[in-house]
């Protein structure tokens, strides 16, 4: 039993307090991937599209219980608020009362799954087998059907790890730090070695049951919607150029679905820690984000976009930009021959909207009003692109004459100091649009009709 210390026992919804609060600092939370229909037996289900998810201010996913199994840990990771040096306050679930959580939240349409991580209670494998008996109780005894995430403990034994994977739809293992050597400095109880374990356990037992279900269609899915990680960015001294090499690496040698990056929250005063005069690094984060993008879904590799010499994002350009801005001498990039490939390459451009121009270029030769239609982001990319060999406006092909017009003061006042804004949109923000979106407009999209 947990107590306070007026010795009263800690009531669940106290507990739920300490460990929701707790586990704030783990962003690995993502939409689902997975495709699981109700089947009239199990309450809830799961949509491929995804989660629906909202992230309040703190980074958590409001839509997903997100909880610690308990705050409880045996390892001392400077970075961490719980680690077993520190003083505050404690608590642990019994899988049973995840189980009342989760239904019961469920039932009020407050969250549509679980995301369930923990501090080290006795031993990585003790706490893995406590994870197992919460998952197992949620799809066997109280048959549900949602969205479930773990986190794999590292130094786990494989079999539990294995057996959970049956269970959930999304297995992560937190690589922590970027490299070995920031490891050894911030968290000397964890090991490289011991982090990838589970991870290449995990990536050959999602490959084997793909195998499996060819031949078996109705055989049971291992770790469905794929496994996850995450980095802490700024506890250590890592340069961009290496973090992005380490997540392409993964990519490449785990067949991750994502590498997270957590921008480092100085919560501890520990001298091994970095001061934060500016707070936590979010615009790197964001940067890395964009990168990572990059390296997943257009097509570039890490060493494109850094190299030793240059080994930082620049602050006023997204990734794309300043490559762009680079390698002039890939542009201009004429709209109705380009390929797919080289659309991608082009700033204000993205997946959807250069797919658009390959299927809409078919039956028509495109202007600069028909790529606007198209989604294409003009105010980006008119000086890298031509349109039946004309650009939009007279343009000079210099870096210093782009980079200022990117960066220009105009755009700056509107969108941040990086060219983005961070405020969140509204569903009928009207400065989107050409015109005003009239009231019953709005009302109708909001309800369905078209």
């Amino acid at each position: 039993m947990e107590y306070l210390e007026t010795g009263r026992e800690m009531s669940l919804m106290e507990k739920l307090g300490i460990l929701g609060a707790a586990a704030k600092y783990d962003v690995a939370c993502t939409s689902s991937g997975v495709e699981r229909k109700g089947n009239g037996q199990s309450v809830g289900n799961c949509v491929a599209g995804g989660i629906c998810h909202s992230f309040a201010a703190d980074g958590r996913c409001i839509s997903l219980l997100k909880i610690l199994l308990t705050n409880e840990c045996i390892f001392d990771c400077k970075y961490c608020m719980n680690r077993c040096s520190n003083d505050v306050p404690r608590a642990a679930f019994t899988p049973e009362e995840i189980c009342t959580l989760t239904m019961e939240f469920y039932r009020r349409n407050y969250i549509e799954g679980l995301f369930l991580s923990s501090g080290i209670l006795q031993s990585p494998s003790y706490t893995m087998e406590l994870i197992y008996r919460t998952v197992l109780l949620l799809r066997r005894r109280y048959h549900f059907n949602g969205y479930i995430h773990v986190k794999a403990i590292p130094g786990a034994d494989g079999e539990i790890i294995r057996q959970t994977g049956f269970l959930v739809d999304r297995m992560s293992v937190n690589l922590e730090l970027p490299t070995a050597e920031g490891l050894h400095a911030l968290a000397p109880n964890k090991h490289r070695k011991t982090i990838l374990t589970p991870m290449r356990q995990i990536q050959n037992g999602i490959q084997s049951n793909q195998e499996e279900l060819v031949l078996y269609r109705h055989a049971p899915r291992f770790v469905a919607a794929g496994q996850s990680t995450q980095m802490i960015i700024g506890a250590t001294p890592e340069n961009d150029y290496q973090i992005i090499h380490v997540a392409e690496n993964l990519y490449q040698r785990f067949a991750l679905k994502r590498v997270f990056y957590s921008a480092f929250v100085n919560v501890n005063e520990d001298k091994s820690l970095p001061s934060l005069p500016g707070g936590p690094p979010l615009l790197r984060e964001h940067r890395l984000y964009q990168a990572d993008w990059l390296l997943r879904f257009y097509g570039f590799e890490a060493s494109e976009l850094l190299d030793e010499r240059r080994p930082f994002f620049n602050v006023m350009l997204d990734p794309k930009e300043d490559w762009a801005v680079r390698h002039l001498e890939e542009f201009p990039v004429e709209i109705n021959r380009a390929s797919y490939q080289k659309l991608l390459r082009v700033p204000g451009i993205g997946v959807k909207s250069a797919q658009r121009i390959i299927a809409a270029r078919r039956g028509v030769k495109l202007t600069f009003a028909d790529l606007k239609k198209l989604g294409v982001v003009l105010k980006r990319a008119l000086y890298f692109i031509t349109c039946n060999g004309r650009m939009m406006y007279p343009t000079k092909l210099e870096e210093d004459y782009i980079v200022r017009n990117l960066t220009s003061e105009k755009e700056r006042i509107r969108f941040g100091s990086d060219g983005m804004t961070y405020k969140q949109m509204s569903l009928f923000d009207d400065g989107v649009f050409e015109r005003p979106v009239e009231r019953t407009e709005a009302l109708h999209t909001a309800v369905g009709i078209l």
